[in-house]
């Protein structure tokens, strides 16, 4: 075995692989199992060929063993085609040898990374068949797979079930949570391992991006404190994917200037990651002119900008309505080389459109080398609706329409800017069309209080505080009228009266969040940070500015495209959004 082992471990090519091969021929000791068996396994996953190779020698094997089975099943998991490997593992069911846990835990690999959740579960009720079940690593693979196929029940189930968890086993179900739609659990889970309840393990690096990536997703302020402190505690800092994933966390959690402070004082240097991140960390924030200048700070540093880094700085020009300077960037990538993809076309078009430029938007639309997808036509009718230009939207709708594209933010955009026109007939026609094909995603939206997350859904009535939480909200509307504040009923996209116009937008998840943050704030002092998964709409903005000069409160709200600073009756968008 030590043999074949030193001539595979001195291969420098793929050609050596095969006159390794040809010598266990000559010899006779390819038909010599373990020998064999060692060769196909190198061959289907040192090489990107070798796999192609190792299926064309298994036929002249006489009677397979496990171990050679299991080579081209490893070799196919971790190839392009993952999904080859149930298909190698159901021929295998018919051979006279069985599968081990090894060929188990190959194939829930190959099920994770095809997103093969049948096949997965008929091959966990083998591993159960064949008595495998009490393999920590088969389990934690399995337990990954449930997490990437987003099954995080049957993925806390598995989890509550293991007779001993390993580190892999809390990293997998803390990344599961925290990248499907339970991060909040995913951070009770990290927690309850940082405080010595998780059979001895202590978080590591992985741990502590699964838990990173949480409070990215919920701007869970205190919770990203306690992450980092715990970090920095444990010198996870001294990483240099930990640092870019703490300075995006804290970027995404509305403290930037945190994650400057973690830029400007990284110890394991800065790769082109970090400065990507940072980049776009203040085009999220608004603040153009430092990721301006941090994007030409790259090149000083023998950095070449990648697309990612054009993309952050072309982010940066349409938050900040840099009109000039973003056409300057997308001039420039041509220049230097970079390939401008949908995304860059996208980002450059919505800000010509946010500027009223849509005739240029749509003109940098038709000049694409490739066909435009659905996203841009979306973002000249998001822009078309925002300039009240019927005809350029009818023509990005029609443009949709043709390519096939059916989702509901299509419909609702086009819609919204009939009803603003008081277009009710053609209002009726879009809806019913939706109606009939799509269900609309509903608005929600975040808010860390006291360390807790609480979600709020518009019109929400299910909160243990919601007949406050209600008064609080008529309270606002009381004090904002005496401001001068009038509804902005014109975001009430349906044909009713102004009354109930007002009432369908007192009502919005963040409203309902941050009359919640009013009354659950403790000393009145903090900043108050909301979350929504759709964009802010205009009476909202409106609102929430109010609120912060009459309350004397400093609130954040991350929608899905920027942060909206809001504080002493302004917001750090300018309006511009």
């Amino acid at each position: 075995m030590a043999y074949v082992e030193s001539l595979l471990h001195n291969c420098a090519s793929f050609s050596h692989v095969r006159q390794i091969h040809a010598h266990l021929l000559a010899t006779g000791l390819f038909q010599f199992y373990p020998y064999r068996a060692k060769f196909l396994d190198y061959c289907a996953t040192a090489f990107s060929s070798g796999l192609r190779h190792a299926v064309a020698a298994f036929p002249f094997i006489r009677l397979p063993g496990t171990n050679d089975w299991n080579a081209i099943i490893r070799g196919y998991a971790q190839s392009d085609s993952p999904n080859e490997a149930v298909a190698w593992y159901v021929s295998m069911s018919r051979a006279p040898c069985k599968p081990d846990a090894l060929t188990c835990s190959f194939l829930f690999k190959a099920c994770a990374r095809s997103l093969s959740r049948i096949e997965a579960l008929q091959v966990h009720a083998h591993v159960r068949r064949y008595g495998f079940f009490a393999d920590v690593l088969l389990q934690t693979t399995l337990l990954d797979a449930y997490a990437k196929f987003a099954d995080l029940d049957d993925a806390c189930k598995l989890f509550d079930e293991m007779s001993r968890r390993d580190i892999p086993s809390w990293n997998a179900l803390i990344a599961g949570l925290a990248q499907g739609d339970r991060p909040s659990d995913a951070l009770l889970l990290f927690n309850r391992m940082r405080e010595g309840n998780a059979d001895d393990n202590s978080p590591n690096e992985v741990t502590v991006l699964g838990a990173l990536s949480a409070c990215s997703q919920l701007g869970a302020i205190k919770e990203a404190d306690r992450v980092f402190e715990y970090i920095l505690q444990n010198n996870l800092h001294h990483n240099l994917i930990v640092c870019n994933a703490v300075i995006d966390m804290f970027a995404k959690s509305g403290q930037i200037e945190k994650a400057y402070g973690v830029f400007n004082s990284m110890k394991c240097g800065r790769n082109i990651v970090t400065w990507n991140t940072m980049i776009m960390g203040f085009a999220i924030d608004g603040d153009g002119v430092n990721a301006l200048r941090l994007f030409r700070l790259v090149e000083g540093r023998g950095l070449k900008p990648d697309g990612v880094t054009y993309l952050a700085a072309l982010c940066a020009c349409n938050h900040s309505g840099m009109v000039d300077e973003g056409l300057d960037l997308f001039e420039k990538m041509e220049k230097n080389g970079v390939f401008r993809n949908m995304k860059h076309y996208g980002t450059i078009v919505d800000l010509l459109g946010r500027a009223g430029k849509l005739e240029a938007a749509y003109r940098i639309i038709l000049s694409m080398p490739t066909f435009p997808d659905a996203v841009l036509w979306q973002t000249l009718l998001g822009a078309s609706k925002l300039h009240s230009n019927v005809k350029m939207a009818e023509e990005a709708s029609r443009k949709l329409v043709e390519s096939g594209s059916s989702t509901c933010g299509d419909y609702v955009l086009l819609s919204n800017l009939y009803a603003s026109q008081g277009r009710w007939g053609d209002v009726g026609r879009v809806r019913n069309a939706m109606n009939k094909r799509i269900k609309k995603v509903p608005g929600f939206s975040y808010i860390e209080m006291n360390g807790t997350v609480h979600r709020f859904f518009n019109g929400d009535q299910s909160h243990p505080m919601c007949r406050e939480i209600y008064e609080k909200l008529e309270e606002i509307r009381v004090r904002i009228r005496e401001f001068g504040y009038e509804a902005e009923t014109k975001y009430v996209l349906h044909d009713l009266g102004e009354e109930e116009k007002e009432n369908a937008l007192s009502h919005h998840s963040e409203k309902l969040a941050v009359a919640f943050g009013l009354i659950s704030r403790n000393g009145g002092g903090g900043v108050m940070n909301v979350n929504k998964n759709l964009r802010i709409c205009g009476d909202c903005h409106a609102v929430i500015m109010l609120v912060s000069k009459l309350y004397e409160a400093e609130i954040v709200v991350r929608d899905r495209t920027r942060f909206h600073r809001f504080k002493d009756g302004g917001c750090s968008c300018r309006d511009y959004w």
